[in-house]
Parts: C-alpha cells; structure tokens; sequence
C-alpha cells in the first residue's frame, strides 16, 4: 500500500527523528537527494550536466534550505548555481552563506536557466503564489523552462491538494521519504514524483492509502478448482430502459468482462442487452431474476415512481447493493429508502460523481455537502460515516471511504474516461466484484483502477466513447493479471 500522509502527520515525523532533524542531517540528506534528482533531470533533458545553468527560486524556511545546501552538490558536477531569493530578510541564512561559499550567485530571474528549482514555500504554503514569487515563475512558464519542485509545488495545499492561482506546474517533484496528499490529489501540477528516503518514520496510519497494481492483481477473483459460474458470484444488473438500451448494455457487458461468473439483466431493456451480450441471463420483470449475490441498480433506470419501488426492493434483498446514477437521485429524494441504507445489515456502495455527491448530502443534511470542493477527503468520509455506506467518490483522484472512515484512493492518471456512459461501465466492474465477494471498499476501489487501465487502453492518446472503454476492460484486466505472482 503507498501510504499519503497530511502535512501535520510529516512534521510530527520530523521531528520524531530528534538529533537528526536538529543537527541537520535530514536537511544534508534533502540537499544531495535534490542534487542528484536535478542531475537526473539536466542529463534527460540536456544530454549532459557540465556547463548548464540551474537556478534556485528560494522562500523562507527549511524548504529554501534544502535548495540552497543543494548547489554545493551541483557545483562539484559543474553546473552554475544561481538563486532568486523572494524573501531575502527570510533566507536560510546557514544554507545561503554554504550556497555563496560553493560559488552560487545571486540573480532577479530565472526565465534563461536550463532548470528551475521550485523551493518557495512548499511543504507549509498555503494560498496562491505570491509576489515577486508570482512574477518570476511565470515568466518560468512562459519561457518552457523545467521546475523541478521541492515537496509540493508552490501554491498547491498540501493537504487539499488545491491548486491555486496562481501556481507552479512542476515537471518533477521531490519529495522526501513521505508522499503528501497534494502528490495524489494535484498529481498533474506535480509531474514525475520521487521519493528520496533521509530517514523520516512513516506515521502508522496514513490519511489516505492506495494499493498498488501488484496488489490489485493478487487479490482479483478468478475461478478456482472447484468453482462455476454460481461461486464465482452471481451479479444483477438493472439499468437502462427500452428507450435509452445503451447503461443496460454497458454495465451488463463490463460486469460480464470482470468474473467467471454469471450476469442477470433485469429491465426493459433486455433485447438490446441479450442482442449485445447473449451470455446474459435477461428479464423484464424483478420477480423473474432469480437468485444473485449482489445487485447493481441505477445507471439509466429512471427517477419515477416505479424506480423507487424497484430500488427498495432490491434494498430489502440481503445482498451487496450499488447504486448508481438515476439510483442515487432517487435516493437522495427520498428520506425513507436513506433510513434504509442507514440500517440494513448487508452493505451498500454508493458510487456518485461530484454533483451526485452534493445532491445527496443535501438531502441527507449532511456537512459534506459545504466540503466537496474545498476537502474531498473530509467530504467522503463525513457522508459515508451518515449514511452507513461506502462512498465511491468519482473523479481523476478517485475516492472510496467506508462508513468507519477507512478511505482508499487511486489516481486514474488521465481523464480519458471523462465520456458519457463511463460511469455505467464502472458500475458493472464494482458491481460484479461485490457479487464475487470482494468488500465494498476493495470491489470500488479495484474497479476503478480497472477503469482507468481501461480507458488509457482504448485512448492510445485520443477521446474515445464508452463502447470503446467497455471493449477495452478484459484486455486491461489480461495485462493487469500479468502482475499476478
């Protein structure tokens, strides 16, 4: 598990570490984990090291210490070292007096570097850039010159991961033996994260965690010995209508991609599906679908009277249960079928995007409603904590809390599942993984981690639809598999 921890959580470490950060190792060890990182950098970039320019962008604080301390390392290499100091009374005096030492200089710019070192504010900024900070990095970004940051690009919150404006958009960020949230959450403002271990102890309990693809794999069902198609989990779907086939067909396709096991339909939709997907077991009618071990409900199944009736049916079922799309706006409409989710043994995994999420906090009068924009985390944890259900919260950064407050993330790394129909297909991965016996967590966590293999997949670097997508998860799911020890 990669473990991501709030800024308050690595000071605590800091300063666990005792001697080490009194005396200065941990910032020694920093400075030539910079170094080394910004070698890598200049030699990918440039071919070669010697003769090339690097300069320094310095706030206040440790953060512009580590940087300053750094051009000693750099100077030996035969790289000029210059350093725009934005808070000059501010410095770090023991690193600029080192930094003068080794043969830095000092200049008003950085536009002409080869390299940039953002060392501003990072791991304690709050707020957008400021000035002269503000002006000289955006001539930075004007010019194309490399940042590499220091802990967290300046102007991103470190633990909201807000992206402020304005604010450093980094190449590559260094960050020392921890990961920050704002590694996950700003994860295209951060570029190609590394992490330099000097020693900090990891907290015991990391905000966030997020399993790796190894980890995925291993613990992905497939068929046994003694399996068939009934242990390896029996999922009902129940999306779509006759008008609109297209949610029945998408979920029912990618659930049937996900297992071994077996795919019930259920709706108005069950020609499309059947035309589609002839390996579904498809029904009009709820009382003809005979036995699953999860059900998946909502995505195209309507918000009228009879949707209602139908999703508390299916909530009466002692079975896992996903609610999705059209589901969750008939949840969040109607007090009593939230009662129910609130007190029924089996569990529930509730997978709304972020409008979905502020409709249903709401109606729940939930605090999470006034959070989704500003702390995601808090957010997701506060509702799922109030309905008693798993929250998968969509989006880049996808997050899944348990009622308990356990939370699981993943970064998709792109957005080329943004497409209509996308979140159906997701729905039919959870969904089928909850049928095989996986935990609301782990079904909503795997799958979306599916999805985003998925999606880059049928990409190639262009938009695709959701026919695409939904054709793309069991060759995702083949090379995930290849992780499998």
């Amino acid at each position: 598990m990669i473990g991501y921890h709030t800024a308050d959580a690595i000071r605590d470490a800091e300063r666990a570490t005792g001697a080490l950060l009194t005396d200065g190792v941990l910032m020694a060890r920093a400075a030539y984990g910079l170094a080394a990182t910004v070698l890598d950098e200049l030699r990918r970039r440039c071919g070669r090291v010697y003769g090339r320019t690097v300069v320094l962008v310095v706030g206040a604080g440790d953060n512009g210490g580590d940087a300053l301390y750094a051009a000693r390392h750099l100077r030996r290499r035969g790289v000029r070292v210059r350093a725009v100091l934005t808070a000059p009374d501010r410095a770090h005096a023991d690193g600029l007096a080192d930094f003068r030492a080794a043969g830095g200089t000092l200049t008003d710019t950085a536009a002409s570097a080869d390299l940039v070192v953002d060392a501003i504010v990072g791991l304690g900024g709050h707020g957008p850039l400021r000035e002269p900070a503000a002006t000289v990095m955006a001539d930075v970004h004007a010019a194309g010159v490399p940042v590499v940051a220091v802990d967290v690009p300046s102007g991103v919150d470190p633990d909201t991961g807000k992206v402020n404006t304005p604010s450093v958009r980094a190449d590559a960020t260094l960050t020392f033996s921890l990961r920050r949230l704002a590694h996950l959450y700003a994860a295209p403002s951060c570029g190609t994260i590394t992490v330099c271990d000097i020693g900090i102890p990891a907290p015991e309990h990391p905000a966030l965690v997020s399993p790796s693809d190894a980890e995925v794999a291993a613990a992905w069902p497939l068929p046994g010995p003694s399996d068939d198609k009934y242990s390896q989990g029996v999922v009902g779907v129940i999306a779509g209508s006759a008008q609109y086939p297209g949610a029945a067909v998408l979920a029912t396709t990618a659930a049937i991609a996900t297992t071994s096991g077996m795919t019930r339909y259920v709706g108005p939709a069950a020609a499309p599906v059947l035309a589609h997907r002839p390996e579904a077991v498809a029904v009009t009618d709820f009382e003809d679908a005979g036995r699953v071990q999860a059900w998946v409900f909502g995505p195209g199944a309507g918000t009228d009277d009879a949707a209602t009736d139908l999703l508390g049916r299916v909530l009466a079922a002692d079975v896992p249960v996903l609610v999705d799309a059209d589901g969750l706006t008939v949840l969040a409409g109607d007090a009593a079928l939230r009662d129910v989710v609130r007190s029924r043994p089996a569990p529930v995994l509730l997978t709304p995007h972020a409008g979905e999420f502020t409709r249903l906090a709401r109606a729940a009068g939930s605090e999470a409603a006034d959070l989704i924009v500003t702390d995601r985390l808090a957010a997701v944890r506060i509702l799922a904590a109030d309905l008693g259900a798993t929250i998968l919260l969509k989006g880049r950064v996808t997050l899944v809390a348990d009622p308990d407050g356990e939370t699981w993330a993943t970064d998709a790394g792109s957005s080329w599942a943004a497409t209509a129909g996308s979140g159906d297909v997701l729905s039919g991965i959870a969904g089928a993984l909850l049928a095989a016996g996986r935990a609301p967590r782990e079904a909503g966590m795997f799958a979306a981690r599916l999805h985003a293999r998925a999606a880059a997949l049928a990409s190639g670097g262009a938009p695709i639809g959701a026919s695409d997508l939904v054709s793309a998860v069991s060759p995702a799911l083949r090379e995930l598999m290849r992780l499998r020890q």
